[in-house]
């Protein structure tokens, strides 16, 4: 699950597809809610339209935070690449590390400026696994079997992280720890808690809120929250 939209597994047994909060953010999909109809600012202004700034970093999910031994973690990286790995947690943590700091959006109009971050970026993992000239896309699945997809452009931004630490501390398991993508230029529904595996592929796969009302790239400055807006 991401922490600004709770992802939903597709075992309809595990998660009632008809849940309160689904309910509740399909309902916003058909309404616009959220949207201010303003033009978009410009990428140089820190916030986002229909954004407003908060200290903490709030959680929304629909209760499901599935626990992650460290020993048992592992992360596949598939698809159209020339070096496919499978790491456990050793050796994810032996890979080059990095830190950033960088702002958050979630599409429910929150934002938070300036958070630390310790992991691999993944300029450095498209280093190690080489995608193929016909990758394009990216489908990123998490254990609790949340799905995602952006572009590989996206996923390559220069600030773009695979993170396992924030303000100095292991990611928490309500944050998405382990590890979670974080993709700073994007509504953070993007960025997957609890990842599990992540598919370089030559067509693009909506995931699972994109499959469900919410905008396939998920611009912040130019308010791409549903899907109505492509």
């Amino acid at each position: 699950m991401t922490d600004d939209d709770a992802s939903l597994p597709p075992d309809a047994a595990a998660v009632p597809a008809d849940s309160k909060l689904t309910r509740s953010k399909r309902s916003w999909a058909q309404s616009g809610k959220f949207l201010t109809g303003r033009v978009s600012r410009p990428e140089t202004e820190r916030l986002p339209p229909g954004q407003h700034l908060v200290r903490d970093w709030p959680v929304l999910d629909l209760g499901l935070q599935p626990e992650i031994p460290l020993d048992h973690w592992r992360l596949d990286v598939s698809g159209a690449v020339e070096h496919p790995v499978s790491w456990n947690w050793s050796e994810f943590l032996a890979q080059k590390q990095s830190r950033e700091v960088t702002d958050i959006h979630c599409v429910t109009t929150w934002s938070r400026y300036d958070n630390n971050w310790e992991g691999l970026l993944t300029r450095d993992l498209l280093d190690i696994v080489m995608p193929k000239p016909t990758a394009g896309f990216v489908l990123l699945r998490s254990y609790d079997g949340y799905t995602t997809n952006m572009a590989l452009e996206d996923f390559a931004a220069e600030d773009a992280m695979l993170v396992h630490s924030w303000e100095g501390r292991p990611l928490t398991r309500e944050h998405g720890g382990p590890v979670r993508l974080m993709v700073p230029h994007l509504y953070f529904w993007k960025s997957a808690k609890w990842l599990q595996q992540i598919e370089f592929r030559p067509a693009d796969r909506r995931g699972f809120w994109e499959e469900n009302g919410y905008h396939n790239h998920a611009d912040p400055w130019k308010e791409e929250r549903y899907s109505a807006d492509e």
